[in-house]
């Protein structure tokens, strides 16, 4: 399908990290583009200042006349909106083309050379060096992040419309409206259990991913993945190899060996953190495997900023870190600790931590309890529910008991700075995927303050 018969696009939930990619990229493609959300944030800011209209109550006498034309209009929505949505609803039922956000993507990229990289975790960082490389090396590429670029201050590449970059993303199954070129899986840990029920019907559905390569397709898997495809891992026998690692004035060093016994040699990446190592080294395998000359690879990788949220610095003193990130899932809080340790070796740390929804935090309590008792100091934040009613008995007060930390509290956020300040903890880590990240400004201002 192409969309040259629409004029207008209009997104309900156009706040979402993946929704506002495709506004941004309609809206460059000279679409006239609009949208609701429930809430007002920085990146609905960000598009109301592309000139995007953006409204925040659900009601179809907010909607602007020119996208109530069915014959010009499409919709897209994201299948966090609920059901009875009044504006979905009115659309729906009133001969509109409606589509999910997946399927939208899964249509531009139809037409293009598509590199998809999926997993249920690393997506955003790995999509984002893979575009960040592309670009430096003079393709003409549109990347779609879930997550905005240090680089570019924004959730889209825009730089051409040869290849296209995407998360495939494995909620809702999203993943399977793709047809990619060639695609990456970087994990597949059990994650979204509200939507599989059983860690294998997600195994599953990766499996299912891989058949929706095009002929002749490229798949790369980490090393150890029960898949067959091109592998790579760090310091071990993978077709794509990091090797030779160190770490020279806080940034990595190291060679990559490729399938044809090339060496890479002494390429830096500024990421803390083996995960971000192992997301750097797939992209830049995929960037080989495409054609991208290897010389301008190591330029490109050395000037790669980082997603934020995603291991994100904003206070780097001798008395005080504070590092910001997304880790919402007990594998990638592992993640970041191994990071923390590994760059600030022997130093207190403190974790405060917005669990993200009332059945993600049910199904791994356990595993959470266990990465969160590694931290010197922890502070819980309530759930944040997002899409989801509460459930009875599933409380951070609960997740709390578990924590074998004697050094652990729940704290309401008009009580969060001081608490922070309270500690003696000379790194502080903020952690989670629903609101944490709008305090950590004033966190940052409290603890500068103090100093």
């Amino acid at each position: 399908m192409e969309f040259k018969h629409i004029h207008n696009v209009y997104f309900i939930g156009i706040g979402g990290i993946g929704m506002s990619a495709l506004a941004r990229y309609f809206a460059a493609n000279n679409k006239y583009v609009a949208g609701y959300d429930k809430t007002k944030t920085e990146v609905t800011v960000a598009l109301e200042e592309l000139g995007i209209k953006v409204h925040f109550e659900d009601a179809v006498d907010q909607i602007e006349e020119s996208f109530l034309n069915p014959e010009n209009t499409l919709v897209v929505y994201t299948p966090a909106v609920p059901k009875d949505h009044k504006e979905l609803e009115y659309f729906k039922s009133n001969g509109f083309l409606v589509m999910k956000r997946s399927t939208v993507l899964g249509e531009i990229t139809k037409q293009t050379f598509c590199l998809a990289v999926a997993g249920t975790h690393g997506k955003t960082t790995t999509t984002s060096i893979l575009g960040h490389l592309l670009k430096e090396c003079g393709v003409e590429v549109t990347a779609f992040l879930g997550g905005i670029s240090q680089n570019y201050n924004s959730n889209l590449i825009l730089e051409g419309t040869e290849v296209t970059v995407v998360e495939a993303d494995e909620f809702d199954r999203s993943f399977l409206t793709l047809f990619p070129n060639m695609a990456c899986i970087t994990s597949m840990d059990a994650d979204h259990l509200d939507i599989y029920g059983e860690k294998e019907a997600l195994q599953d559905s990766f499996v299912q991913f891989t058949k929706q390569l095009k002929p002749e397709g490229k798949l790369f898997v980490r090393n150890g993945l029960p898949l067959k495809g091109i592998t790579y891992g760090i310091e071990d026998d993978s077709d794509y190899a990091a090797q030779n690692i160190r770490i020279e004035n806080g940034a990595y060093v190291f060679d990559v060996k490729t399938p044809s016994g090339t060496i890479l040699e002494d390429l830096k990446f500024d990421l803390p953190g083996r995960h971000n190592l192992s997301n750097a080294l797939i992209a830049l395998a995929m960037s080989v495997e495409y054609g991208v000359p290897r010389q301008q690879l190591a330029k490109a990788l050395a000037s790669y900023k980082g997603v934020k949220r995603r291991f994100t610095y904003h206070l780097k003193t001798n008395d005080k870190v504070l590092i910001d990130d997304y880790a919402h899932h007990p594998e990638e809080i592992r993640a970041v600790y191994e990071a923390v340790r590994e760059m600030y070796p022997g130093q207190k740390v403190l974790a405060v931590f917005q669990p993200h929804l009332f059945s993600r935090t049910r199904d791994f309590a356990d595993e959470f309890a266990e990465q969160l008792s590694k931290f010197d100091e922890l502070i819980l934040l309530d759930i944040y529910p997002a899409r989801e009613l509460p459930i009875e008995g599933v409380t951070s007060q609960w997740l709390l008991g578990k924590v074998s930390n004697s050094h652990k509290a729940l704290v309401e956020k008009p009580e969060l700075i001081s608490a922070i300040k309270e500690s003696e903890a000379t790194v502080i880590l903020t952690l989670g995927a629903g609101d944490i990240g709008e305090e950590v400004q004033s966190i940052k201002q409290g603890l500068s303050v103090a100093n």
